[in-house]
């Protein structure tokens, strides 16, 4: 019996699932939390629950995670260079180019191509050596990208080799992404690449370490942002494809579980919500590339909407006096004093404090060791009291006496990943009501009446109102998902779509015209928390949903019963001098005199490149198929025939695989 294991590395949970290769049933399943200081605790726990008797009989492990999509949703992520070969013009967009790029590190250098891949001019190695050496103190891996770099990707490669030559560290080429022309998102996505390298290397590294101590010499593949799959060290130099990894694995896994032919599929996990859209059985992919957070980026994914909405979402009170969820992630109150006993006590202080009710249960703890350069003496006290244990915003404050003045770079500590939060959550809330007691329910208590004083209410109402809110804000993104789906998500919608789908769910819902939602299509509810929310989402939408039995680790289960998957395109317009055809693939630009010559190149090279993709990510027994098509113009009013204008062939191999011998 062949048996394959399947991990998903979430924020809050490591799930882990062992399957039985032949049928594809589940034979074990279980959770830990994930241990973000070290992940090997959390995999090694999940692991152990599911190990064979013989671990011989493991002849495949997969895994999934939405570390590089939580990383991206709050702003963390390694430090970047960003090296622009070729986009002087692109200093034009001004204050805004830090953010659109995802790193405020970046240079422009002299080089760049032509849309014919030629030479544009000649790349400056001179400067790009000073900008390398001049950053390389202060990030952890560097990125490239050259302006139309996928026409002819020289300048790129020069550059690369040069940074692993007088650095070592690793580098990102938007090349290697993408095969699409805008420059600034290949720019954006090899940023972003680069950001989550030490990310998903770390988290590989640990796997590989505790099927190592676990005897398993089954091969490794991760899941992709599209849900297919790929070797792990092709995960480690493209980490930006396991983007939405995670959600995409979870849609594959609830199509296996056989309750995703037509529905809305929601997976609820600590840090976010994920929606897609299953139609016949099949996802859909995006068309221009995955927007995570505020990045818009150019890998190609499952179409699912990313919210930073979850279980361990920090609930806050906005300036109206109203609850506010998320985006941020924190740790929950009942998981912190469960690990940390002293919590509950701190709390009770803070509850019986004259000025309790100015003040939220907010906690500080150190997540991991701090590297950070010439430190203020007051913050280099607080690390130090932090050693001990975590630090409520009180405790945090009299330390550091003047605390506005140390919030920049505490804020950006928090973002290293070096310090952590913890304040009340949707989870607590689950506590106080009974509906979830892993933890430790009396300090989420506690965290809810210091909370509920401010709203001069009690914890038991402020916890109702927590987890409603929090279901409506799923069914409100729902809800646009589904009105996007439907083709209303132009622009000249989206005021309009925003206060309609606001009005229809959110509380209170009064007023002379009362519009009232119907969802068509289920709602299939995955997650740790989907039984306490999408029932009443579900109510919400006037829908109806659908709870899998193993829905809680469906992530796991997709990620093991996954395929490879590799595509390739290959396209073919006229030469700039009317003189035959171009035929743009992954290894350049090639002219030919004739189109039939040119088309039949297209064929060729994708359907090459697939394959070889396909094999580089560790696939075997490969089917190819392929799509063309072709786009022709008159040749104007009142004279016959058509120009040719261009054509794509898309060729797509997809295979199982490989397993241990």
């Amino acid at each position: 019996m062949k048996l394959g294991i399947g991990i998903d590395t979430g924020g809050t949970y490591t799930d882990a699932v062992l399957v039985n290769l032949d049928t594809g049933a589940v034979m074990a399943q279980a959770k830990a939390l994930t241990t973000r200081h070290q992940l090997s605790i959390g995999i090694e726990e999940a692991l152990q629950r599911v190990l064979p008797e013989n671990s011989a009989d493991v002849h495949l492990v997969s895994l999934s995670t939405t570390l590089a999509t939580n990383a991206l949703v709050e702003g963390q992520g390694a430090p970047v260079c960003l090296l622009l070969l070729g986009y002087d013009h692109a200093a034009r967009l001004g204050s805004s180019l830090a953010q659109d790029l995802g790193t405020d590190r970046y240079v422009f250098l002299s080089g760049g191509h032509d849309i014919e891949g030629q030479e544009a001019a000649q790349l400056d190695l001179d400067a790009a050596r000073q900008a390398i050496l001049k950053h390389a103190a202060e990030v952890r891996a560097f990125a490239v990208s050259g302006y139309f770099a996928t026409r002819n990707p020289a300048h790129e490669i020069a550059v690369q080799k040069l940074v692993t030559e007088l650095t070592g560290y690793p580098s990102t080429a938007g090349h290697e992404l993408s095969q699409e022309l805008d420059a600034l998102g290949r720019a954006t996505t090899a940023a972003l690449n680069a950001r989550l390298i030490p990310l998903i290397c770390d988290l590989i590294a640990a796997v590989e370490g505790v099927l190592v101590n676990n005897h398993i010499e089954a091969p490794l593949m991760v899941v992709k942002g599209d849900g297919s799959l790929m070797r792990a060290d092709t995960a480690r130099l493209r980490p930006i494809e396991t983007i939405l990894s995670g959600p995409a694995a979870s849609v594959i896994g609830a199509q296996h579980l056989g309750k995703a032919a037509d529905a809305i599929v929601a997976d609820m996990g600590g840090t976010t919500t994920d929606i897609a859209l299953v139609e016949q059985g099949r996802p859909r992919l995006t068309a221009s590339g995955a927007r995570v957070g505020t990045w818009k980026t150019m890998v190609e994914a499952i179409d699912i909407r990313t919210v930073g909405l979850g279980g361990d979402s920090e609930v806050q009170l906005n300036p109206a006096g109203r609850l506010a969820i998320g985006p941020r992630r924190v740790t929950p109150v009942c998981v912190l004093a469960q690990r940390y006993p002293r919590v509950e006590d701190e709390l009770a202080d803070i509850l019986r404090s004259p000025q309790s009710h100015h003040t939220q249960a907010v906690f500080t703890r150190l997540e991991r060791t701090c590297t950070e350069q010439h430190m203020p003496e007051p913050v280099s006290r607080l690390i130090q009291a932090l050693a001990t244990g975590p630090l409520s915003q009180r405790q945090v404050e009299a330390i550091l006496e003047y605390p506005a003045l140390y919030q920049p770079l505490l804020t950006r500590l928090e973002r290293q990943g070096c310090l952590a939060r913890s304040s009340v959550t949707p989870t607590d809330a689950a506590h106080v009501l009974g509906r979830y007691t892993e933890w430790h329910t009396g300090a989420a208590r506690i965290a809810l009446d210091i909370l509920a004083q401010s709203l001069d209410t009690d914890a038991g109402t402020l916890a109702e109102r927590i987890l409603t809110r929090t279901a409506e804000r799923i069914a409100q993104e729902i809800a646009r998902k589904a009105w996007d789906e439907d083709g209303n998500g132009n622009r000249e919608a989206t005021a309009l779509s925003e206060s309609i789908l606001d009005r229809l769910i959110a509380s209170p819902n009064a007023g002379r015209l009362t519009l009232m939602p119907v969802l068509h299509h289920p709602v299939v509810g995955l997650g740790a928390p989907a039984a306490t929310y999408f029932p009443t989402v579900a109510r919400l939408l006037n829908g109806t949903t659908e709870l899998p039995a193993l829905g809680h680790v469906a992530n796991a289960v997709g990620a093991i019963v996954g395929s490879v998957v590799s595509r390739s395109r290959a396209s073919v317009v006229p030469a700039t001098d009317d003189q035959g055809y171009a035929v743009h693939c992954a290894t350049g630009t090639r002219h030919f005199e004739s189109l039939d010559q040119a088309i039949g190149y297209a064929r060729e090279e994708a359907t090459r490149d697939a394959i070889a993709s396909a094999l580089a990510a560790g696939a075997t027994a490969i089917q190819v198929t392929s799509q063309e098509s072709e786009s022709k113009a008159p040749v104007g009013h009142g004279y016959a025939g058509e120009v040719f204008i261009s054509a794509t062939v898309l060729a797509q191999a997809v295979g199982r695989p490989q397993l241990a011998e």
